[in-house]
């Protein structure tokens, strides 16, 4: 028998944090006591209150059946309802929400209902590895990789992006570089893509991790044409309940919907009703509830310590305003740091992981609590484990 993998799987080299973890095993089994920045999992706990809903509605019969490929209606009615304390926007339940299971899955998918054979997806390098990956490869794609840049603040220049494109991925606040944008800037973004009849898809998994003030803007908040992924992942430290939101123009999500339904039955719905739960914790006018402003508060001082500690070791290091990453130039090959960073017991996730362009840069995710942050640290300045 052959099971020789498809051409198009063989194309996808192994996903970066399975090369991580089992470097990072290779040591625990030694013995090594690792610290880990690598994988952009929250460590802190779902909020109490969103696991007791979460738990009490799959005692409910009627949650434990199938739900449907566009998510429960009511759920889709509380993203709405969010969408107009959060950025003042009226959105149809019924035509523009679309719930997914975690947003990596219609990322996806939006690709898979609307890019043909030989069509060009436009990516940001660095960037998420499914906008380049399997949303190319597997809609047998062409992908143009545009580099973003340091002294463009990590902003993608849609001046060096190809006319004629079927799709541009966007994603701020940004993974890995932490970046971050405003309506200006969406704006520029945006009538690009109305002028080039490309379709945009904005990453706004990150929407809610933001710090010194600032709050991100939706793509929504510009106009109608284009699609934006949401998730719950981040925000309430909800990663293993794989539950998301899409969120656009009527057509983007009926060909979403459409597609999700050959290949998904929706997100379970106790873990749904957990969903709503969560939005209903935010104020009348878009207000943080509690649960997120004190996460946020614990990740603003990790970072603040992990930069200014990166700093003090002699590393150009950006305070960010977005996100729970840390983003700096190691001064040499990704990897190769990345290595020497394993042998002190510190994982670290190499730029060139998110595109090539990204080589010499390496992401620290502050997924530990800062005494650990400050032994890292430590490490980093000895140069040796102890």
């Amino acid at each position: 028998m052959n099971y020789e993998q498809a051409d198009r799987l063989k194309q996808i080299p192994p996903y970066l944090f399975v090369r991580l973890e089992k470097l990072s095993r290779e040591k625990k089994a030694e013995g090594w006591d690792m610290i880990d920045f690598g994988i952009g999992d929250p460590d802190l706990s779902a909020p109490e209150e969103i696991v007791d809903e979460m738990c009490a509605q799959a005692h409910v019969n009627e949650n434990q059946k199938y739900s449907s490929s566009q998510g429960d209606r009511s759920l889709r009615v509380a993203v709405a309802d969010w969408y107009k304390k959060r950025f003042g926007l009226d959105i149809d339940p019924d035509t523009q929400v679309c719930i997914t299971i975690g947003s990596k899955e219609a990322i996806f998918n939006i690709s898979q209902a609307f890019v043909n054979v030989g069509e060009t997806i436009i990516a940001p390098s660095p960037g998420y590895p499914v906008y380049s990956g399997a949303s190319t490869l597997f809609n047998e794609a062409k992908c143009v990789k545009v580099p973003l840049r340091a002294e463009k603040d990590w902003l993608l220049d849609v001046d060096e992006c190809p006319k004629g494109a079927r799709m541009l991925y966007l994603n701020y606040p940004n993974n890995p570089t932490g970046a971050t944008c405003d309506l200006a800037y969406l704006k520029k973004v945006y009538d690009w893509c109305q002028e080039n009849d490309t379709i945009l898809c904005y990453d706004a998994a990150y929407s809610e991790m933001c710090y010194d003030g600032y709050q991100a803007p939706s793509i929504l908040e510009v106009g109608p044409d284009a699609i934006e992924f949401g998730s719950f992942s981040k925000t309430f430290c909800m990663t293993g309940f794989r539950l998301g939101y899409a969120v656009g123009h009527p057509d983007l999500i009926a060909g979403l919907t459409k597609c999700k339904g050959q290949i998904d039955s929706g997100a379970p719905s106790f873990i749904q009703r957990a969903g709503e739960k969560a939005l209903s914790l935010y104020g009348p006018n878009g207000e943080a509830p509690e649960c997120v402003t004190k996460n946020m508060e614990i990740f603003a001082e990790r970072r603040r310590v992990l930069v200014e500690g990166l700093r003090e070791l002699g590393y150009d290091c950006a305070m960010p305003k977005g996100t729970f990453y840390v983003w700096f130039n190691c001064g040499e090959p990704s990897f190769d740091f990345t290595q020497k960073m394993i042998d002190l017991g510190v994982i670290v996730t190499p730029g060139s992981g998110f595109g090539e362009s990204a080589d010499g840069y390496i992401r620290m995710a502050v997924t530990e609590p800062v005494e650990r942050i400050r032994i890292a640290l430590e490490r980093m300045k000895r140069g040796s484990y102890q």
